[in-house]
């Protein structure tokens, strides 16, 4: 069973969605309000909507005056947050459509090998259309250009309530901003793809964006949230939750305070069950029976950040980091389970540091806990600068998949890999148990 959370997000979805297709004549998973001249946004047109907002440029010289322009911008900022005007949900929902049905030119790019979706693109889009939606929840019609830097803090969860995402049949994607602080917003978004006549949930992901100024270095107010009825205010309230569960969470961090007594008899269990019998020595270790040492499941990768991957203010684009994450954490789980893994939940993404154009990324994937068919990842990237040999954590990524067997157990050596094991433990618990 999955948790309270989640179905709670699930009865979410349905605010004011607009009606889906149900009936009609179509082809295949060819959506009819995915016709040609619909005039709703086409996923490929997300990041120009963007650059429009900010002012920036495809050319990269010409992005680079542009967002040395954007400092003059600082003067149009509010004071505080009772000088902007107050927006309600409907302002800032969106629904962008993806066609793979009616466009085949368009699937190249989000199919595997294997002729299914890339899921890593599925995230780029998701980081894409939360910025846009926060971008609208604080539009100002009497300003040309946005004062404000939005960008992407955490990717707090993502629920597939679809495993399979066919690669023929027409996406669309729905969201609106459910909760606001003085300079954050949670932004829910929820996919669904056309098939046989109608609209199925694929997924419900919660993005947490930040506002800053126009140079990207200090926190910048954002417009309150006014909910408008019942249903607003109770998933406005459900926002006020998920900040209070962050916050306990960071709280109980295994990297500030002790594990549980629970957790402890667990670590010490598993050292136990590694302990030579015929030595009973306590740096003699044998692996038990399907095992894997926790050393011995590690992937890692390096990307070299270059201008084609940056975002609107000069960065590298959330959603690329996003994706590759993603895809060595896959491949990751794919060769420890022997198996093609699929994903189930997507969670406590952390946005720790910006990555510059030109910074070395270092990925760093690691199977930290297992339990029967399911698998949890935890990816760690950093940027190394080559000239003073420093190494800075940008992100950190959790994501839990479910294999078609039962996989190995994961062991941990070290107290450092115990503590990943159970934060692992935690992420997995939250995923499936509630």
């Amino acid at each position: 069973m999955f948790s309270p959370r989640f179905l709670l997000l699930r009865s979410a979805a349905s605010l004011r969605t607009r009606s889906l297709c149900t009936g009609g004549v179509s082809q295949g998973g060819r959506a009819p309000d995915m016709a040609e001249g619909n005039p709703l946004l086409h996923v490929s047109n997300v990041r120009n909507r963007l650059r429009e907002i900010v002012g920036a440029s495809t050319n990269w010289s010409d992005h680079q005056h542009a967002m040395t322009e954007r400092v003059s911008l600082s003067s149009m900022l509010a004071n505080s947050q009772q000088d902007l005007p107050a927006k309600t949900m409907k302002d800032s929902y969106l629904e962008v459509h993806l066609p793979l049905g009616s466009e085949p030119q368009l699937r190249e790019k989000y199919l595997t090998f294997h002729n299914t979706v890339r899921f890593g693109r599925i995230l780029e889009d998701l980081d894409s259309l939360a910025v846009l939606i926060s971008y609208s929840h604080t539009h100002n019609p009497a300003l040309k250009r946005t004062p404000l830097s939005i960008v992407t803090a955490l990717v707090d969860k993502i629920d597939m309530r679809q495993h399979v995402i066919y690669p023929d049949c027409d996406i669309k994607f729905t969201g609106h901003v459910t909760w606001v602080g003085k300079t954050s917003i949670e932004a829910k978004m929820h996919m669904s793809q056309y098939r046989d006549g109608a609209y199925s949930p694929v997924l419900d992901a919660t993005f947490v964006m930040v506002a800053r100024d126009p140079e990207n270095k200090r926190a910048a107010f954002v417009n309150p949230l006014k909910p408008a009825g019942s249903e607003e205010d109770m998933i406005f309230q459900e926002g006020e939750a998920n900040k209070s569960r962050r916050v306990e969470l960071s709280t109980a961090s295994l990297l500030k305070v002790a594990p549980t007594d629970e957790e402890r008899k667990i670590v010490h269990s598993l050292f136990l069950n590694t302990l030579d019998t015929k030595t009973v020595s306590f740096s003699s270790r044998v692996l038990p029976p399907n095992s894997v040492w926790m050393e011995d499941a590690k992937l890692k990768g390096l990307e070299i950040c270059h201008p084609q991957e940056r975002n609107i203010f000069n960065r590298i684009f959330g959603g690329f980091l996003m994706r590759k994450a993603y895809e060595l954490g896959w491949a990751n789980a794919s060769s420890y389970g022997g198996c093609r893994p699929r994903l189930v939940a997507v969670d406590d993404i952390l946005f720790q540091k910006p990555v510059d154009i030109g910074s070395l990324l270092l990925l760093s994937s690691q199977v930290c806990y297992t339990q029967g068919k399911y698998i949890q990842v935890r990816v760690h990237s950093e940027v190394f600068d080559p000239l003073t040999r420093q190494h800075n954590t940008t992100n950190v990524f959790h994501f839990t998949f479910v294999s078609d067997r039962d996989v190995p157990s994961i062991i941990p050596k070290t107290y450092g890999e115990s503590m990943l094991y159970l934060d692992g433990k935690r992420h997995l618990n939250q995923t499936v148990e509630g």
